[in-house]
């Protein structure tokens, strides 16, 4: 059925598209029975709590089962069922996962904001140009927004499966905004318009005409960058630190709420110009500087540089890109030097979603770099159709006056501007204590993993727990988040990487009597198992979410809170010492987030053909150490696996389109096609193709979504874990 939108004295008819066709028929997350969950819980914990605490843990569950369990089931069911009558509940964990990220007071800066890098353009006269380059992932950017706009994106599906596209409601037009007690996000849906930040000044230009239609093309974005530009550097750098508003979003949520209510007590016209901002559809970063490495690159992406100067011997200001930054939205980042990336607000949507913008603007920066050429040839403009199908209407057909920049003049007062300088500081704190470190491993990648028949993801995964053992001996809990978009409303469930087998393998591994070929079995049994609780969480039979509803409903019905979760194994599990995340497709060349424990590792990773990079960001910790060792036990690991010049082909042509099928299945989807596949070396080693092909395939997040039709047929992304709750 259409509906009607009316704004002002304009009015246009909204045809329901494809983006969002088929949310109706999506099963919702089903609540598992406290029963399995309570009985499964001891395996997650048992290799990170002792004997002793094990059998406590068994008496707390029991008494668990026994008492406030089944309670605090019921009334979840209830709430479920009621939630789920009145349409106002996508899942039972939504509205207390949704809560989880927007009550805590924390700063968003490395605490829960993620990072992309991406790869380097083929067009490099955009991709050593800084305004090239900007101007061109805007121009991809504005039309997957007016695309979106008008549910023309296809949405994302796996073999045929479609996912939930909630998500990208919250894309463009979002903001998180803080509050006294929790944080809304609030989403602008007639935005239209672009907000450019340089020299720690905003601007912004329109983008979107009413129908949606794209109002610019890259050549007018580029103009109206080139005027920013001449505009922002007529600022000083010292006058520019000192007003610099954006930093204000690092601050703790409270704190910026109380800062953000005086900058509007003091103008209403203040109050309109951060409505501009907050309502904008992103965020155009142009910053000034040039990362001199991948890890400078990767640390820039996270929290901006770190860059104090004087004046005549006067208090040193903030020269570096830390405060030309605007946290609470969805930011395109664009360095002096081309190199470009994202950093967006993670509480709405899931790296799984940036990625299919990321991906998809890419592959359209990729696809326009095409037509620039066989244009040049070929008399067929459409040899290359654009990736992204919006219609573009450049303002000079309209009023070019419309889209011209303007800047955005607040009016602070003196405590704003006092608060300005101390968040500068206490971030200047923050990001001296942390430290970014990019390994990019290339002895081999999933080509050779896949041809030993194992799980690339869970190879890496041992990787990780594997050096955390060899550089301290002991195996801490590690996270790896799940995508659950199959389901209605899904985000991510929780997989533990640190299971009994993972520890035996750690522990063979250090015992130098123990021979390679136990060392492969133990390696095998090891990924077959935490490839099964993959698989077992994407199917929605998930345990943490579980339990974390159930605490968030005793919350609610004012309970107090059972012992079973004040227990020292429940924390200890969710104390995640390696926070890990699994996101790649050939648009990024890097993926990370910070540490969610101050003790913490966060470890983004994306895994290449023939390679592995990782970045890994902590707080006073030996971020390097833990690379060079992870670097270490990544070759040594390689060398229990069999070159791929050893492997025996197959004379059988049958067989050898069998296991080229395999090897593609593996490569598209990560390990989508046979989570828990098994080699001839082990112990169900036998099992046949045509058991292997019609297992049900896991929806975890390194082996999902969409990309460019020209690059790739899928891409893989897993979420960050949500900081410590």
């Amino acid at each position: 059925m259409a509906m009607s939108s009316t704004k002002g004295n304009f009015r246009r008819v909204i045809t329901p598209g494809i983006t969002y066709a088929g949310q109706p028929n999506l099963p919702r997350l089903p609540i598992p029975s406290l029963e399995e969950t309570l009985e499964r819980f001891p395996a997650l914990v048992t290799a990170i709590v002792d004997k002793k605490d094990m059998e406590k843990l068994g008496e707390e569950v029991t008494k668990f089962l026994e008492t406030d369990g089944p309670v605090l089931q019921k009334l979840l069911i209830e709430y479920e069922q009621k939630g789920r009558e009145e349409g106002k509940l996508g899942s039972f964990v939504e509205e207390f996962w949704s809560d989880a990220y927007l009550t805590p007071d924390s700063s968003v800066v490395m605490n829960l904001n993620p990072f992309f890098v991406l790869e380097d353009g083929p067009d490099t006269k955009k991709s050593n140009s800084q305004s090239r380059r900007a101007a061109s992932l805007c121009f991809s950017a504005i039309k997957f927004a007016s695309s979106l706009k008008n549910e023309n994106i296809v949405p994302d599906s796996f073999r045929g499966k479609p996912l939930c596209m909630d998500q990208f409601r919250a894309l463009f037009g979002a903001c998180r905004v803080p509050e006294s007690d929790k944080d809304i996000v609030a989403v602008n849906p007639e935005s239209c318009h672009v907000v450019v930040l340089e020299n720690n000044q905003f601007y912004f230009f329109r983008a979107l005409w009413p129908d949606n239609a794209v109002a610019v093309d890259e050549d007018d974005i580029l103009e109206i960058l080139t005027a920013i530009k001449a505009d922002a550097s007529q600022v000083s750098s010292e006058l520019s630190s000192r007003n610099a508003l954006g930093v204000l979003t690092t601050l703790s949520r409270r704190e910026w709420a109380i800062a953000r209510d005086s900058i509007v007590a003091h103008s209403t016209n203040n109050e309109a110009l951060l409505e501009i901002i907050e309502g904008a559809l992103f965020v155009l970063v142009i910053d000034d500087v040039a990362p001199k490495s991948i890890s400078e690159a990767a640390a820039n992406m996270l929290h901006g540089t770190y860059n104090l100067q004087s004046e005549d011997h006067s208090i040193e200001y903030q020269a570096g890109s830390c405060t030309n930054r605007f946290y609470d939205k969805l930011q395109i980042i664009v360095c002096q030097d081309g190199r470009a990336g994202i950093n967006f607000e993670h509480s709405a949507i899931d790296g799984h979603t940036a990625l299919r913008l990321v991906s998809d603007i890419f592959a359209d920066n990729v696809i326009s770099f095409a037509q620039s050429i066989t244009n040049t040839i070929y008399s067929d403009s459409k040899l290359f159709p654009s990736l992204i199908q919006a219609e573009v209407r450049k303002a000079a057909a309209e009023n070019s006056a419309m889209t011209a920049p303007r800047k955005l003049n607040f009016d602070l007062p003196q405590s704003v501007l006092d608060k300005i300088f101390f968040a500068e500081a206490a971030l200047g704190d923050e990001i001296q204590a942390s430290d970014t470190v990019v390994l990019e491993f290339t002895g081999y990648g999933k080509t050779l993993i896949i041809q030993n028949s194992l799980s690339p993801d869970s190879f890496v995964q041992l990787s990780i727990q594997t050096a955390y053992y060899r550089l301290y001996g002991k195996n801490v809990s590690q996270y790896e988040p799940v995508l659950m978009k199959s389901f209605y409303h899904g985000r991510t469930e929780a997989m533990r990487a640190a299971t009994e087998h993972a520890v035996n393998f750690c522990k063979l591994w250090l015992d130098h009597s123990v021979t390679k070929k136990d060392k492969l079995e133990a390696l095998r049994v090891a990924t077959e198992y935490h490839s099964a609780g993959i698989k077992l969480s994407a199917s929605g039979k998930g345990l943490e979410r579980h339990l974390f509803a159930l605490t968030k409903i005793a919350e609610k019905n004012r309970i107090p809170t059972p012992d079973f979760f004040s227990s020292l194994a429940y924390k200890k599990l969710n104390h995640s010492v390696l926070s890990t995340s699994n996101c790649g497709n050939p648009s990024l060349r890097l993926f990370g987030f910070g540490p969610v424990v101050q003790d913490g590792f966060g470890i983004g990773y994306i895994i290449r053909d023939n390679g592995i990079q990782y970045s890994i960001s902590s707080k006073h910790r030996q971020t390097k150490r833990f690379a060079s060792t992870l670097r270490k036990t990544l070759s040594d690991m390689g060398e229990l696996l069999q070159s791929v010049s050893s492997v025996t082909v197959s004379c059988d042509p049958v067989t050898t389109k069998e296991k080229i099928f395999e090897a593609e299945c593996y490569d598209s989807y990560g390990d989508a096609s046979e989570e828990s596949r098994t080699g001839a070396g082990s112990s169900t080693g036998k099992q046949t193709l045509a058991k292997v092909l019609h297992r049900q395939p896991s929806f975890r997040a390194s082996e999902l979504g969409r990309f460019g039709q020209l690059l790739t047929p899928s891409f893989s992304c897993g979420e960050v874990e949500d900081r410590e709750k």
